[in-house]
């Protein structure tokens, strides 16, 4: 970091007193803000069972922010959880984000976003959910941030043995962060979305986690994720389902 105007200050005037020539070097020119903007954070968890029953669950997320010193954000992250039990496939699931917003003030954005899911044991090939719409930041201080927006856009689904349906879509969000203390920070999202076409048919995702840090670029990362789809493609399929995720977080 540059040296700041007062230690440059009492620099010179040490040298004036002293009357004596240096040599300084010059302090490294200042990193552009664009390039400082970037944060980029990827995490991977493994869980082993044995005994009465063997079970290993690996799961590999990763998140990516650009977030520079203007009125924009743009956003991707995602996340994979495999699992086997008893050496059969128990989990099979991948889900992935991209979202930018842009701010009109302090408070209110609009946002654009495109959201991918497949999900093995939902019999989901794949669902593809783009939509656009309006957030308002409701909680917004050093500790503490909460916001919650609404959107309309498409949905593309492809199920096992099925066609891909086609549809609008209404979507929901909110998020909040909170510093519990000086290296322990909770997180908690919810996201819902709709299709125009038939309301019930509906796929929510709620999560709560809790990282704790372990050094200057690491976290240990406890997180509940609950996924629930309302009606399911088949009728041997549950409509929810709950995966506990623990894993170390590394950011660079």
């Amino acid at each position: 970091m540059p040296p700041s105007p007062l230690t440059l200050h009492a620099l010179v005037c040490v040298a004036l007193a002293c009357s004596a020539p240096a040599m300084a070097q010059a302090p490294p020119p200042a990193t552009p803000p664009e390039l400082t903007a970037w944060t980029v954070t990827a995490g991977a968890g493994l869980a082993l069972t044995s005994g009465n029953t063997d079970t290993s669950t690996v799961n590999a997320s990763y998140e990516v922010v650009y977030d520079p010193p203007a009125q924009y954000l743009i956003r991707s992250d995602g996340l994979m959880i495999r699992g086997k039990n008893e050496g059969e496939l128990s989990a099979d699931r991948l889900g992935l984000n991209v979202r930018s917003e842009l701010s009109l003030n302090e408070r209110a954005y609009v946002f654009g976003q495109n959201h991918f899911l497949r999900d093995r044991f939902k019999s989901i090939d794949y669902l593809l959910a783009p939509a656009a719409g309006v957030g308002y930041t409701m909680i917004k201080t050093p500790d503490t941030t909460m916001a919650v927006d609404l959107g309309l856009g498409g949905v593309w689904e492809k199920n096992a043995n099925v066609g891909v349906s086609a549809s609008g879509s209404l979507t929901i969000g909110e998020s909040l962060s909170h510093t519990l203390t000086a290296t322990t920070s909770l997180t908690q999202s919810f996201s819902g979305l709709w299709k125009t076409t038939d309301f019930g048919d509906s796929l929510h995702v709620f999560s709560l986690g809790v990282s704790a840090t372990m050094s200057t670029r690491t976290q240990l990362k406890i997180e509940v994720l609950d996924t629930y789809k309302n009606e399911p493609p088949l009728a041997t399929v549950q409509k929810n389902d709950v995966a506990i995720l623990i894993a170390i977080v590394y950011k660079m």
